[in-house]
């Protein structure tokens, strides 16, 4: 089969597929590159001196020849690029979010039920190693009735947030205009996959309301580091520290995701929680430290079957390895964000070879993006509970 011809837009977060492109070579080609920054560019050019360079999308949509793009610019931006490469017939895979707008969430799902091109959302931390294992831990019913997880994704990056020559960064420009929990699917992706609310599955994601905290961590850090008639210290940031959002299923269960980029305190790649009736997971904390896991009928319990102590996760990871692991993994632990990075490439492309709907489809994609523009209005109005739309209008 002739390989994928692949177009970059956002060179600088795109660059962390560089390696996956090599050992997927055979099937998907490098075309074009596309960034505003001539650094960027240059770098894409050291690397793949035959692709072609391009500092405006549209002309890359037109002149690179590309049939699939991938979207890592800033993430105000991926719908509306991602709903010009579909009209203009090229598939997508997008970095997370998929949309900031519920308008923008439906103009997704009528591109792609309206062009039939392949729409992929790039949710890495779907693809880590442990949560693949907890995935097929559930499938399996280890746990039992799963009902209950938790997500979060807490990240202190001020420094991201401001650039070389003391101007906002989008990052920055999302802590001063929004308030509410603008970056959830690293936290909702995996637990949703645990519930079964994706498709095929036999929930859904049905109510949710979000509460937010008050620290102002992130001017904190602005008066640290620049005076105080500095421009950036006139303007007050509405996001604070951190937003919190509970979710409930049409089935009963709960789902509560965090998202935090300012609060001081060391970065948590990843944190998660599942409970079910015959067992519990809790991720790791921090680099290094371990996963616990409870199994009923396998860990420490008393005579009458009350939980008494913890096992490590690892114990049971390589029992439970996914066999996407299984099958790629010594490649996969090369790539960024624990191997995530590999397979959203990776199940993108078989996808398009197979013209299967991917695994995280759009329905998906806009689901779980769909929690900021939500979050934004239980805030306004008072921490309320808001409906999450069917997305997928009753179909499963």
């Amino acid at each position: 089969m002739k390989p994928i011809s692949l177009g970059v837009v956002g060179g600088q977060r795109g660059a962390a597929f560089s390696g996956s492109l090599v050992t997927l070579a055979d099937r998907v080609k490098l075309v074009a590159v596309c960034d505003k920054e001539e650094e960027v560019l240059a770098q894409w050019r050291r690397e793949y001196p035959d692709i072609a360079i391009f500092t405006d999308y549209d002309q890359m949509l037109e002149r690179s020849g590309c049939t699939a793009v991938y979207i890592a610019t800033p993430l105000l931006l991926h719908a509306e690029q991602a709903i010009k490469a579909m009209r203009a017939g090229v598939d997508v895979l997008s970095e997370v979010t998929a949309a900031q707008t519920m308008e923008d969430c439906w103009a997704l799902v009528d591109t792609v039920e309206s062009t039939g091109r392949t729409y992929m959302l790039a949710e890495n931390y779907c693809y880590m190693r442990d949560n693949m294992a907890v995935l097929r831990m559930v499938q399996e019913r280890r746990f039992g009735e799963v009902y209950y997880a938790e997500g979060a994704y807490i990240h202190a990056v001020p420094e991201l947030c401001v650039t070389a020559d003391e101007r906002l960064t989008w990052r920055g420009q999302l802590l001063r205009e929004k308030q509410g929990n603008w970056y959830p699917t690293h936290s909702l992706g995996p637990v949703a996959q645990w519930l079964g609310t994706t498709r095929g599955g036999p929930d859904r994601l049905s109510t949710t309301a979000t509460f937010i905290s008050t620290g102002h961590s992130f001017e904190r850090y602005l008066a640290r580091n620049f005076p105080e008639n500095h421009p950036l210290r006139q303007d007050r940031y509405r996001l604070n520290d951190s937003a919190t959002t509970v979710i409930c299923t049409e089935r009963g269960k709960v789902i509560i995701i965090r998202v935090d980029f300012s609060s001081a305190r060391p970065h948590n790649m990843v944190h998660y929680a599942l409970q079910g009736t015959a067992g519990a997971y809790l991720s790791g904390r921090h680099d290094g430290e371990s996963g616990l896991i409870w199994l009923e009928g396998y860990s420490p319990a008393t005579p009458t079957g009350t939980a008494t102590e913890w096992q490590r996760a690892g114990d049971f990871m390589g029992r439970y390895e996914h066999p996407l692991w299984q099958q790629w993994g010594a490649i996969a632990e090369s790539a960024g964000h624990g191997g995530g990075d590999f397979f959203v490439l990776l199940e993108f492309i078989e996808a398009i070879e197979k013209r299967i709907a991917p695994p995280i489809d759009v329905y998906d994609a806009v689901t779980w993006s769909c929690i900021t523009p939500l979050s934004e209005r239980s805030l306004a109005e008072g921490n309320a509970p808001v409906e999450i739309p069917d997305f997928r209008r009753g179909r499963r």
